[in-house]
């Protein structure tokens, strides 16, 4: 019984976005590990930027220093 986490930032990912992330997740296990598609969860988590970090900072910090940098 598989279980598939996809984790992304929460901007704007569509319904039919996330139905093409499950559909070809499943589709991989199944065709990679012969795995069947009727146990294979896939679960999408939307994480608000300000709780993902890299490099010491947010993604809310590094998106807004770079939108100032191209205002230079």
């Amino acid at each position: 019984m598989p279980y598939i986490l996809i984790q992304v930032t929460k901007e704007g990912v569509t319904t039919a976005q996330k139905q093409q992330l499950i559909r070809g997740a499943t589709d991989l296990l199944v065709n990679v590990l012969d795995k069947e598609p009727a146990t294979t969860f896939v679960v999408i988590d939307e994480v608000e930027t300000d709780n993902w970090g890299v490099a010491g900072e947010s993604v809310s910090v590094i998106r807004q220093k770079y939108l100032q940098s191209l205002d230079q």
